[in-house]
């Protein structure tokens, strides 16, 4: 259940106050400009004016359905007529006040100026309150639809990471069973090495992202149980420039990219599988010789696409592979920790 508040729909009292009194600054400016300019008439022109905005602000703002427990809805034409009303009567008493106070002016022509000045200010408020609540709701339902779309990709994200554990161990313990059947001398020390191995990957698993330096501690121990299981059928040169090594990685990347080659490729000493991890300016590359099996090995469906939709969700960017006659070749973003925060 999303028990996630939305914020509530409020106007500012700043901007009530500002436009208020700005809307009684500018009905004062005809009577400034006049030749018989008299201050005190401006000052009550202005002061009915602006008294009259606050009030049908405020009036509207807080009978407006959003801040009651009524639905809110569009346009109502019972609710305008009824705030027009009170408009018109907020406005006749004003009116009466400035007729108290400037008793030498005409009161039918002031006030009936004056209400039509208020029908004006009431629709102009009452249409711009409708236009900000618009808004605002289409902002929420945008940041919802946001919240959603991240947390379906996070959700797709920790499932593909879930997936990982499962496939190494999937494949670890076939090399365990090949050892065994073959009566490996090595069996032991496998599974010492096994159990070291996987108390690393319990506790990086949780991670989104490692150092490649730590990546790479991880495929060096990965490699060690290969070569029990290999010997002299496996090899993997590297050459990655120091300062990639502070990069970030998918933790078990290159771990899943040597399965793949091992899954698909002959691993003998007559035919040894060569494996060559290096970098450029933007990737890291893992490529391998070709000579694929007569019979390949059963998938669990995991690998490949697997690091390739961990990077698009990570970095939104993808993995380039490339595959010759000789040569399989799979490129890796360098993820910088500068562009991810």
């Amino acid at each position: 259940m999303n028990t996630r508040q939305q914020p509530a729909f409020k106007i500012s009292n700043r901007i009530i106050w500002l436009s208020s009194i700005s809307l009684g600054i500018l009905t004062a400016i005809p009577k400034i400009a006049d030749h018989h300019f008299v201050l005190y008439e401006a000052l009550v022109d202005a002061g009915v004016t602006s008294g009259f905005s606050l009030l049908i602000w405020y009036y509207n703002v807080y009978t407006f359905p959003s801040y009651t427990a009524k639905n809110a809805g569009g346009f109502g034409t019972k609710r305008l007529l009824r705030n027009l009303l009170a408009g018109l009567v907020i406005m006749f008493v004003l009116s009466c006040i400035q007729q108290y106070l400037l008793s030498h002016l005409n009161f039918g022509p002031v006030m009936l100026m004056f209400e039509v000045r208020g029908i004006l200010i009431n629709l102009t408020f009452y249409m711009f309150i409708h236009l900000l609540h618009q808004s605002y709701l289409n902002q929420q339902v945008s940041l919802e639809l946001e919240r959603s779309t991240s947390a379906n990709l996070w959700a797709q994200y920790e499932l593909l990471k879930q997936q990982v554990n499962p496939h190494f161990l999937f494949n670890s313990l076939n090399t365990l069973k090949y050892m065994v059947e073959s009566e490996d001398k090595q069996a032991i020390n496998f599974i010492l090495k096994l159990s070291d191995f996987y108390r690393f990957t319990l506790e990086s698993r949780k991670l989104n992202l490692i150092r490649l330096s730590e990546e790479m501690e991880i495929l060096d121990s990965y490699m060690y149980l290969l070569k029990a299981r290999f010997e002299s059928g496996i090899a993997l040169k590297k050459e990655i420039a120091e300062e990639v090594y502070a990069s970030m990685i998918p933790p078990f990347t290159l771990q899943l990219l040597i399965e793949n080659c091992i899954k698909h490729n002959i691993v003998s000493e007559e035919k040894p599988l060569h494996i060559y991890l290096y970098s450029t300016a933007t990737h890291l590359v893992v490529e391998n010789n070709i000579q694929l099996k007569r019979v390949p090995e059963s998938s669990t469906g995991i690998g490949l696409e697997n690091i390739n939709q961990r990077y698009r969700h990570l970095l939104d960017g993808e993995m380039i592979i490339d595959v010759t006659a000789e040569k399989f070749t799979v490129k890796l973003p360098i993820i910088y920790e500068r562009h991810h925060h």
